[in-house]
């Protein structure tokens, strides 16, 4: 009888946390995110336009509009491989250590604990790197706000200076972490507000930008032309041109794992985790085109974008572009300081989905003992059920990379390689894990690619690497100390220490993912 009712319960138990426990952990947060809550938080964190607008001024000048408007496609084209790939190991292994557990597993017993270590701290390096961007190009589009509402540059407008930058950087890492620390019902309510936000905001912006322009480049211009920027890239080579023209597509189109960050609070998560890193991937996809249409089309003086003299001081092509549309027509800047909000609050939102998956992210690193103090980080709220600890942590981390600020002209350039690079990287190694590994050890969820398997991969793995390798390039000539980009050096003596640490301690008792219930027969 007993025996009877223990089987009913497992049979009505969810999909995901049936499959989270043969994986051997117990189920410790709440499982009450739908499909939607989970598909908003996962497009939020790629968002609409906290990739292409901060990036969109220095890739258009690298080589002009034809390179960064299908440079987009191309690169759409590409990581969908990698889509695609992760889709079908989220749907076998629905958990929220995600990556690093996944490479744990898939790497097998004997490399499963160096591919767990190298991914989980490549993952949480580019996390907490990410809410920085998003705390910056945020910082960067109030600047320009501030700007346009106080006047212009050319009308004594306020531009603000570095340390009040600094203060806008700060200020927005804690209030997502404040909002954070509160129950994940509140996260996942202000996502839904930011979906629509964002789809409301983004088709207004699209559609809008190139009617209240008074002047619109021709198609011709738009998809064919290829001008070199020369003089003030310093970047005299068109393959080299081209190929830093394709880094704001690049930095855009990732962040589609946030879905997976958070399959343990997903009803269903093996078969919704799937369809929220392919349909946010897509949406995006779509969505990011047009609006790089949308700018490029709108464009009044190619030249004039960039000058210092500019209203909008020559700090952020968008807001320019913006301001040239509005006050062309309407002859004030009422417009575009309407639509920058709107760009804002993708920045505010998007920032705030990060930390989620960030915590998250440490929370399961720590659960698994590879962070040091691991328990003071794998803490849950008693009764918000939210790792509150992790979520400061990364916010600590964040602010401390945001104060060079002060100093150093090119931060963003940084913090965005060193995002991209540990982000993106992170992926790799499931994917090459599930690449060579043997057929017999792997348990498909629902979704599954059969033979496509290997090649799907290496299209994927290929593709990642390509564009890690980039982001390492100088991005300016001649290289001195303002133009340096120095996302190589710090990555370097990062990941350098993490390894020093894996040889000489953690090697000894870090094993990967931790079980946290006795389970019986094979979990994989």
């Amino acid at each position: 009888m007993e025996h009877n009712q223990q089987s009913t319960q497992f049979q009505e138990m969810d999909s995901g946390e049936k499959r989270l426990n043969e994986l051997g952990y117990k189920q410790e947060l709440r499982r009450e995110m739908t499909l939607f809550k989970t598909l908003a938080i996962s497009f939020s964190t790629m968002t609409l336009f906290t990739g292409i607008t901060p990036l969109y001024g220095s890739s258009l000048q690298y080589a002009g509009p034809a390179s960064l408007v299908w440079g987009w496609v191309v690169v759409s084209f590409f990581t969908s491989f990698v889509g695609v790939a992760m889709a079908e190991i989220c749907s076998s292994f629905p958990t929220t250590g995600s990556l690093y557990f996944w490479a744990a597993h898939l790497a097998g017993p004997k490399w499963g604990p160096f591919s767990s270590w190298c991914c989980a701290w490549l993952e949480t390096i580019g996390l907490i790197a990410g809410i920085g961007t998003q705390a910056y190009a945020g910082s960067q589009t109030l600047q320009s706000i501030i700007l346009l509402s106080t006047g212009t540059n050319k009308d004594g407008g306020y531009f603000a200076p570095k340390w009040l930058f600094l203060c806008m950087y700060v200020s927005l890492t804690l209030i997502w972490a404040v909002l954070n620390t509160f129950a994940l019902e509140v996260i996942a309510f202000i996502d839904i507000i930011s979906i629509w936000w964002q789809v409301i905001g983004g088709l207004v912006i699209v559609i809008m930008l190139p009617l209240v322009a008074m002047t619109r480049k021709s198609a011709a211009y738009v998809f064919t032309s290829f001008e070199m920027g020369v003089d003030s890239t310093g970047v005299s080579s068109k393959p080299y041109a081209v190929i830093l023209s394709f880094l704001v597509s690049q930095y855009s189109l990732y962040g589609y794992d946030a879905a997976a960050h958070l399959t343990e609070e997903t009803k269903g998560a093996d078969k919704n985790g799937p369809i929220s890193i392919l349909s946010s991937l897509g949406i995006i996809a779509v969505f990011g085109w047009a609006y790089i249409l949308a700018l490029t089309f709108s464009i009044k003086d190619f030249s004039y974008l960039y000058d210092p003299s500019n209203e909008t001081a020559g700090a952020f092509v968008p807001a320019q572009i913006l301001y040239d549309a509005f006050h062309g027509r309407y002859h004030n800047s009422a417009g575009a300081i309407v639509l920058l909000f709107v760009i804002w609050g993708s920045f505010f939102f998007g920032g705030l989905s990060i930390t989620t998956s960030a915590a998250r992210v440490v929370y399961a690193l720590s659960r698994d003992k590879g962070i040091p103090y691991s328990s003071i980080w794998r803490q849950v709220h008693p009764k918000r059920k939210v790792p509150s600890n992790a979520v400061w942590l990364c916010a600590a981390i964040c602010i401390v990379m945001g104060l060079p600020i002060l100093k150093v002209n090119v931060v963003f350039t940084a913090i965005t390689s060193i995002c991209t690079i540990g982000w993106v990287g992170g992926y790799a190694v499931p994917i090459f894990a599930r690449m060579v590994m043997p057929e017999k050890n792997f348990k498909p969820g629902p979704f599954y690619l059969g033979r496509a398997r290997r090649p799907v991969c290496l299209v994927a793995f290929v593709w990642i690497c390509y564009t890690c390798s980039v982001f390492l390039l100088p991005t300016y000539y001649p290289i001195t100390w303002d133009t340096f980009n120095y996302a190589p050096v710090a990555l370097g003596v990062g990941l350098s220490l993490v390894m020093v640490w894996w040889w000489v301690d953690a090697r000894k008792w870090f094993k990967g993912p931790v079980r946290n219930i006795e389970i019986s027969g094979n979990g994989k």
